[in-house]
């Protein structure tokens, strides 16, 4: 199981609470954004796209658990940006664990070797460490040569000094499926805990526009990369979501299940769109026109958008919404492997890796702005 039973266990109680509650929307991850600032300027990011004076600030440790403690959500994912450039990063998870959260430190890893020794490794605490397949796909993908080298590296010290370490993969217009699935291997090998994978969403700030995937391409894309698995692959997340991105299953969005604390306040609707700030997570749940929202409410920002934290907690909301969804997810969990001759002829008649994942347009962010 790619997740301690303990987190399991943790996780299904507290939506079956829910559902017996007779709750329509709850929290499933706090989505919290202590910071904007980062070492790296990636192509398809638009969480960097600020002037300089709201780069340097970020949110204090304070701010954090009381957003933790109103949302109520099991676990809380923290990306930013770089969380490591936070000053106050290792008292963040220090308290988020102590309160029992179950954290994802979203990193690129540039600089988790030399923080490693500032945190103590806990069944609560992963480091989840973004890595856009393998070396040269992921050093174009972020703008950085040799990136990969620097965060594998980081990856294996962490996970010999008996961290928990999950990767996180965005993939975008030109993956090339069988690159991917030999970095799923590479990964598997140096003994992650566990793989996270979504398609990149098409944010109005980033400054590559040309590289995000509509549905039926994601789907064609991840039906190839996820069918005839290996089945030493371990996803840290809902199988049921692995098969809405391969077209097996439908789902809508629900927004509400990853909601997003930042320096603004909770944000309107999701992590992906800003239509606007709460200052609490009661009035974001009461008062966001949650209908606005979603491919099945024509919204255009929503009509290509497959994005985990928005389809993830529809998955996981399925499976315990009937006795149908709980016996699905149990054989996507167990029957993993998805044989599909169409999708093994797709992979070998896929051209070799060209090494580029995307189309790297420089975003120009001084480095002075982002490293302060």
């Amino acid at each position: 199981m790619p997740v301690p039973v303990s987190q399991a266990w943790t996780v299904a109680t507290y939506v079956l609470k829910q559902k017996l509650a007779g709750r329509q929307r709850y929290p499933l991850v706090l989505m919290l954004e202590p910071l904007f600032r980062c070492n790296l300027a990636c192509a398809g990011c638009g969480k960097i796209q600020y002037p300089a004076h709201i780069l340097k600030d970020h949110l204090t440790p304070e701010e954090c658990f009381r957003a933790a403690e109103e949302c109520g959500a099991p676990t809380v994912a923290i990306p930013g940006g770089e969380p490591l450039l936070h000053p106050q990063m290792p008292e963040i998870v220090a308290g988020l664990v102590a309160r029992r959260k179950y954290v994802y430190m979203c990193t690129n890893a540039l600089l988790l070797k030399e923080k490693l020794d500032q945190f103590t490794p806990s069944k609560y605490l992963s480091f989840s460490v973004h890595m856009d397949g393998q070396r040269e796909h992921h050093d174009f993908a972020v703008c950085r040569e040799g990136g990969y080298d620097i965060a594998l590296e980081a990856i294996c010290l962490a996970v010999a000094r008996g961290f928990r370490v999950t990767t996180n993969t965005t993939l975008f217009a030109g993956a090339e499926a069988r690159g991917v699935r030999a970095f799923f291997d590479d990964m598997m090998d140096v003994g992650v805990e566990g793989m996270m994978l979504s398609p990149g969403y098409a944010y109005d700030k980033a400054p590559d526009q040309n590289s995000f995937l509509g549905r039926e391409s994601t789907r064609q894309l991840f039906r190839t990369i996820l069918s005839n698995r290996n089945p030493k692959w371990r996803f840290n997340m809902s199988p049921l979501f692995l098969e809405f991105l391969m077209g097996r299953l439908q789902f809508e969005c629900k927004p509400w299940g990853m909601p997003t604390y930042n320096l603004f306040g909770w944000q309107k609707p999701c992590y992906l769109l800003q239509d606007g700030y709460a200052d609490t997570f009661e009035e974001l749940m009461a008062a966001t026109e949650w209908r606005r929202y979603g491919h099945a409410s024509g919204n255009p920002k929503c009509a290509n958008c497959m994005v985990h934290s928005g389809f993830e907690a529809s998955s996981v909301d399925a499976t315990f919404d009937s006795l149908r969804g709980f016996w699905d997810t149990v054989k996507a969990t167990f029957r993993s492997t998805y044989r599909d001759e169409d999708a093994q002829r797709a992979l070998d008649a896929a051209p070799p890796a060209d090494g580029k994942l995307v189309q790297i347009q420089s975003t120009g962010q001084r480095e002075e702005e982002v490293n302060v």
